[in-house]
């Protein structure tokens, strides 16, 4: 069954919220999900309530089916095939998130890049097995990449490839899209409606107040990428959205050397950057695809983001000294938006 109603728990993952509510207080819905598991908490008192969070749900089904590169006749698959050839006409959402995601990857100058599908097939983080792929295969990869190769064109709302091959991949920002989209239904609802929306271990966004709180805000733990058992903190948030990346727990060794997921689209290398880092912003595609660039970029990048967006708030996870301790790095925060433990 894709449906459950169940109680609160305590968060082990970055994005799940604890301590806000009883059980009884609380509607919880979830089904898979691009790659992970979607979830919707609502108000259990809240007319409507199931049908409204499986119709937000059924919202992220549509949006994995039209954004999955693992199928051959969804709408990016059919771009990746054919925008090289002439111009391809989008549906209207999907144009905006092209705009977003390539704006922050010219933001960023490559260090996010939408169009760097083609650096995870070769290292086979897209259908495996993981490797580590030649000089050659990276320099071509390289070559069939670039977001400056991207070409949108908001007046036909068209898209453009420069050169065949290029490979528009939504993995490090299309969760964040699809909760965006979801809270969007929530909004539409007759009464007023809180809710905390959230996929997989990565992404959330918290929409009003916990069921009971009027006016306070939603409480989110922060993953110990060292020890899953034990939250290194807790962000209290409302309106606001959550985006972690990190690849403690994603990684592969090959000849006795350790690679993660995550690759600088610049030189398609696998970056060593912290254990995590966590981006607070006002939705959850660009709290997504902020985390990914900063993640990259490294920590002076992400001082002078939030020195100039105060909108922005960033939490940096790295490994402490001999005892492996974590350290944890707050920017642009407020009082009372992360208590570290």
């Amino acid at each position: 069954m894709r449906l459950r109603r169940m109680g609160d728990q305590a968060s082990r993952t970055p994005v799940d919220a604890h301590g806000h509510a009883g059980a009884a207080d609380l509607l919880r819905v979830h089904r898979p999900g691009m790659g992970s598991s979607f979830e919707v908490r609502l108000g259990a008192r809240v007319p409507g309530g199931l049908d409204l969070a499986c119709r937000a749900l059924d919202v992220v089904e549509a949006l994995e089916s039209q954004l999955t590169i693992y199928r051959d006749d969804s709408e990016v698959a059919r771009l990746n095939r054919t925008a090289h050839e002439a111009p391809v006409v989008v549906e209207e959402g999907l144009f905006r998130l092209l705009e977003l995601a390539r704006a922050i990857s010219e933001w960023s100058g490559g260090a996010y890049d939408v169009t760097a599908g083609a650096l995870s097939e070769i290292w086979g983080f897209v259908r495996g097995p993981r490797r580590v792929p030649s000089d050659a295969e990276r320099a071509d990869a390289l070559a069939r990449s670039g977001w400056n190769k991207l070409h949108l064109d908001p007046a036909r709302r068209s898209v453009a490839f420069d050169v065949p091959g290029l490979v528009v991949n939504f993995g490090s920002i299309g969760k964040g899209y699809a909760i965006d989209r979801a809270v969007d239904v929530i909004r539409g609802h007759l009464l007023p409606t809180s809710a905390l929306v959230h996929g997989g271990r990565s992404s959330l966004y918290a929409l009003g107040s916990p069921p009971g709180r009027f006016a306070d805000r939603w409480d989110v733990a922060l993953r110990n990428p060292f020890d899953a058992e034990t939250p290194l903190g807790a962000f209290r948030v409302r309106n606001r959205a959550i985006g972690t990346s990190g690849d403690a727990f994603q990684r592969f060794e090959v000849g006795g050397r350790s690679y993660g997921h995550i690759l600088d689209p610049r030189t398609a290398e696998p970056v060593e950057g912290p254990a995590s880092l966590t981006v607070l912003a006002p939705n959850a595609a660009e709290a997504d695809a902020l985390s990914t660039a900063l993640y990259v970029l490294g920590p002076d990048a992400a001082r002078d983001l939030v020195a100039r967006r105060p909108e922005i708030g960033v939490v940096i996870v790295e490994e402490g000294p001999s005892d492996r301790s974590p350290r944890v790095t707050a920017m642009g925060l407020g009082p009372g938006d992360f208590s570290p433990t």
